[in-house]
């Protein structure tokens, strides 16, 4: 059964371009791109490789090291090296905190 986890307050992300966290057995990562919240496991599926400074365009993560671009709604490989797509996590704001689902 999922649960919801609290992530962290909504102002730290304010403050900061992301928050990380371990939810479900997943470290995963939560931004905000046009005042929408996406999370997302934090590793890039082509080299297993966390998404330390990697570029945020649109709705999209571009991985730092071999340009592999995914979709953040949905998860999908934009463009390679990647093939697998990336995993994704219901997020929501309540009362100015983060959770995302287990």
């Amino acid at each position: 059964m999922s649960d919801w986890v609290d992530v962290g307050a909504l102002s730290e992300l304010e403050s900061s371009s992301h928050l990380e966290a371990e939810v479900g057995g997943y470290l995963i990562r939560v931004v905000r791109v046009n005042g929408r919240l996406y999370a997302f496991e934090d590793r890039c599926t082509h080299d297993d490789s966390p998404f330390e400074d990697a570029a945020i365009e649109d709705c999209e993560i571009i991985c730092p090291r071999h340009g592999a671009r995914f979709s953040l709604a949905s998860g999908e490989v934009l463009s390679p090296p990647a093939y697998e797509p990336l995993r994704i996590f219901p997020v929501r704001e309540s009362s100015g905190r983060i959770e995302v689902l287990g």
